[in-house]
């Protein structure tokens, strides 16, 4: 929800970094990143909360640092964003899957399979989603990042909230984990809604350039198209 109205702050912050990083291959970066998130995963696994915490913000500052080093540095790649996206799917499920079986119990379980199928079920929605658009030539010149999809309530910069909220209170991740399940659900009816206004023959219109503009379409995971050199 608020991925879109963040990025420029978030790119104004970490050109300087970026810029310093000339001859770092981005996805270098990307790789540190997954490694820094399975620590995360791992810490957390071991009940060290305050640590794991830690490396999910290292995880997820190098996560933004990769694609700003292959935006200003003219090495974007297709690969590079898809390595990207499978290294944060890659985190997304380690890191809940580490609390819970650091602390095992059957609601826990439970509430983990929820949250973890809300994801899945996301993911085929804006995938879908993000296929379809890019067919109908929505990717404009002006586009930062390898996908994009409408906008809905749960983004990434509300999934970093979440998740360090998930490490600051592991006590209750039963209810955390399910509420945050319910809201990826609500965001899965938004893109299941918008589908509906947009996507059929009668609302589609190519030539529309308000389309290209939308304010409920934002660019997914803000990211990029990194290079693998």
């Amino acid at each position: 929800m608020l991925d879109t109205p963040l990025r420029k702050f978030k790119d104004q912050v970490g050109a300087p970094l970026a810029q310093s990083l000339s001859r770092v291959p981005p996805i270098l970066i990307t790789i540190l990143a997954l490694v820094a998130g399975l620590l995360a995963a791992w810490f957390a696994f071991t009940q060290s909360y305050f640590v794991a915490l830690g490396f999910w913000i290292l995880n997820r500052v190098l996560d933004g640092l990769d694609g700003l080093i292959a935006r200003l540095h003219d090495r974007q790649s297709d690969f590079g964003g898809y390595v990207d996206i499978l290294t944060d799917f890659i985190v997304y499920a380690a890191l809940p899957i580490g609390l819970v079986a650091g602390s095992p119990t059957m609601e826990r379980y439970l509430a983990l399979a929820l949250m973890l199928a809300s994801f899945y079920i996301n993911s085929a929605s804006w995938m879908y989603l993000a296929a379809i658009l890019e067919k109908r030539a929505l990717h404009t010149p002006d586009t930062q990042t390898a996908i994009v999809m409408p906008a809905g309530l749960i983004g990434g910069f509300e999934t970093i909230i979440a998740y360090g909220i998930f490490l600051l209170f592991p006590t209750y991740i039963t209810v955390l984990f399910s509420i945050f399940a319910a809201f990826v659900f609500v965001t899965i009816v938004q893109r299941l809604l918008w589908a509906k206004q947009n996507l059929t023959p009668e609302t589609w219109n190519l030539t529309h350039e308000t389309q290209f503009t939308s304010p409920r379409l934002h660019h997914a995971n803000p990211r990029r198209r990194t290079s693998h050199t």
